[in-house]
């Protein structure tokens, strides 16, 4: 007898790693969210091989969708190369045998951290986004209780109290990512982290996005053809960051949220956040399959 005899090769212990109980209660919490778009679904998230605030929640609901078929793409603040990105998309590939892309219109699911992709996404498409914290009324009740007794009762009165003293007090709002955003007309859900550039996105989409939260074990949804509408007053109208007019240092794409990185010498250079997009625009002169897709934003102003 060898020890080689009493093993074997490594293979997960279910496909997608998660067992098929905790699959089942994930679908059913996915379709409830869908079914009262914004409103907050708890689940009881499992352990998976990713500390906590890693992309957990993200991931357990990436395993649960995805199938052999399944073309998957994950980004981390709209970088395919970070190291997050890649251990999560190495992950899930090896446990479910689907096939990895960087290019957005080849994904059917997409798996990302504080970015939604600069190109459109389609009704085929799915988008899967990590949620740190998915309670918008933290900052203004800490209990979470009373908070869920609010948007039981449709109660943002203090919400809108604290944008508006943001006005006062500086002359615009100071919200930056997770802006808080009222969905179909009835609940007010936190977008993620993503930048107020991306929440424009998420309005009246064609794709079905679903935000997770691992670490605080609820998940919300936007369903297709679903209204997103930022909470802003009348007289003071919604803005976006002013990426317009900066152009990217490396693939010379303009129009589109920019990293910015400083130099040596105090000054920034900026680059395009959408690591894909710039590769695309690099590749594009040499390559003709390297082709860019339709695109939320042109020239820097909204595409309607």
């Amino acid at each position: 007898m060898s020890l080689k005899s009493l093993s074997k090769e490594w293979e997960a212990v279910s496909y997608g790693f998660l067992d098929a109980s905790a699959k089942r209660e994930l679908r059913r919490k996915m379709l409830k969210a869908v079914a009262v778009p914004g409103c907050q679904m708890p689940y009881a998230s499992r352990e998976v091989p990713m500390a906590r605030g890693w992309g957990t929640g993200g991931l357990q609901v990436s395993l649960t969708l995805m199938n052999p078929k399944t073309v998957v793409k994950v980004i981390d603040q709209g970088a395919d190369d970070s190291v997050n990105a890649a251990s999560i998309r190495k992950f899930l590939t090896r446990v479910t045998g689907a096939e990895a892309t960087w290019d957005t219109l080849e994904a059917t699911l997409i798996q990302s951290r504080h970015r939604v992709p600069e190109e459109k996404l389609t009704k085929d498409q799915i988008l899967v986004l990590q949620v740190p914290n998915p309670e918008p009324l933290r900052t203004v009740e800490p209990n979470m209780s009373i908070a869920r007794q609010m948007h039981a009762d449709a109660d943002y009165s203090r919400m809108w109290l604290q944008l508006y003293e943001q006005i006062v007090r500086s002359g615009r709002v100071m919200q930056g990512a997770s802006y808080p955003s009222m969905v179909n007309g009835r609940h007010v859900m936190t977008p993620s982290p993503i930048p107020r550039w991306d929440v424009p996105k998420l309005h009246m989409a064609e794709h079905l996005t679903i935000l997770s939260a691992g670490r605080e074990k609820r998940i919300f949804a936007v369903p297709p053809h679903t209204r997103v509408e930022p909470l802003v007053f009348s007289d003071v109208p919604y803005k976006v960051e002013e990426h317009g007019d900066i152009t990217c240092a490396r693939s010379a794409l303009k129009g589109f949220f920019m990293n910015e990185i400083p130099n040596d010498d105090g000054t920034s250079s900026y680059e395009v956040s959408d690591s894909n997009l710039g590769i695309k625009a690099l590749n594009a002169p040499e390559d003709a399959s390297q082709k860019i897709g339709e695109t939320w934003y042109q020239d820097g102003e909204w595409a309607q």
